[in-house]
């Protein structure tokens, strides 16, 4: 018996090698039947071909969560191959340029990141809420991130995004949660990038290393507490306990999932 048996989950950007791949291969082991949205058709496949070959059961439909048609036929797709949905995994993102300074950034940029990962968000919810409502409700896991709790200098468009994401999930948590909807927000930080889009740590040139080791070195000497980078599987696994019946009680949260990178600051009192 898995946690998740019979219900049905969607999860977006799961087509890189990234924390939206993890969970969908998580949520189906757990006995959600997934469906798969990424742009990338190839890495969508890819994806629910690896769910499919471990015993799972998922469809994959190409989407553009920026846009209210597509997100409206990725939520229909769920419910039309499988007659209902219960868990929205709202993990679909981008950066934007990095390491730019707020004057810097174009209304482009603007536009383009916040289309992605605070209007994507926002979409994913309003169509969902509707077919949850219809089941006695649901629960919805938003992809927030560190930046929206703390200010990075070169990074206010990102951060801005994700604060929004925060406050979205706390509103939705405030509505719905009497009517059986459960929202939470998760806040990663410190995952290795292992993929296209994935909310990690994406070096740039600047700041680009060569090897593994050295990428490694780096983070465990100068960044994360623990003392190492996280893993996709360990946000993964977060996500299946806020989707499944175990937290049940737990409404509104926004839960870093850091290594403690934002408990305090990471450096000796002197």
């Amino acid at each position: 018996m898995g946690k998740l048996d019979g219900k049905v989950a969607i999860v977006t950007g799961a087509g890189s090698l990234g924390m939206g791949r993890a969970t969908a291969i998580l949520l189906a082991a757990e006995g959600a039947r997934v469906v798969v949205n990424d742009v990338v058709l190839e890495d969508g496949e890819e994806t629910v071909s690896m769910i499919k070959q471990a015993g799972g059961e998922a469809i994959f439909v190409k989407a553009d969560v920026s846009q209210s048609v597509d997100v409206q036929r990725m939520i229909g797709a769920a419910v039309d191959t499988y007659g209902k949905l219960n868990i929205l995994f709202n993990n679909a993102g981008v950066f934007g340029p990095p390491g730019l300074s707020i004057a810097d950034y174009t209304e482009e940029d603007w536009d383009k990141l916040m289309s992605v990962d605070l209007k994507g968000v926002f979409l994913g919810m309003k169509y969902a809420i509707p077919e949850m409502l219809k089941v006695g409700g649901g629960t919805i896991i938003n992809n927030g991130s560190t930046s929206g709790l703390r200010a990075n200098p070169g990074g206010g468009l990102y951060g801005a995004a994700k604060a929004g994401v925060i406050h979205l999930t706390k509103v939705g948590a405030l509505e719905y949660g009497g009517q059986n909807i459960r929202i939470n927000c998760i806040c990663p930080y410190g995952i290795r990038p292992t993929g296209r889009g994935t909310a990690g740590l994406k070096p740039t040139e600047k700041t680009a290393v060569k090897s593994k080791d050295e990428d490694d070195a780096r983070w465990q000497k100068a960044q994360l507490p623990m003392k190492r980078t996280g893993k996709t599987e360990e946000i993964a696994q977060v996500v299946v306990f806020l989707a499944s019946d175990e937290s049940s009680w737990v409404n509104g949260a926004i839960l870093p999932v850091d290594g403690a990178s934002v408990a305090g600051y990471f450096g000796r009192f002197r």
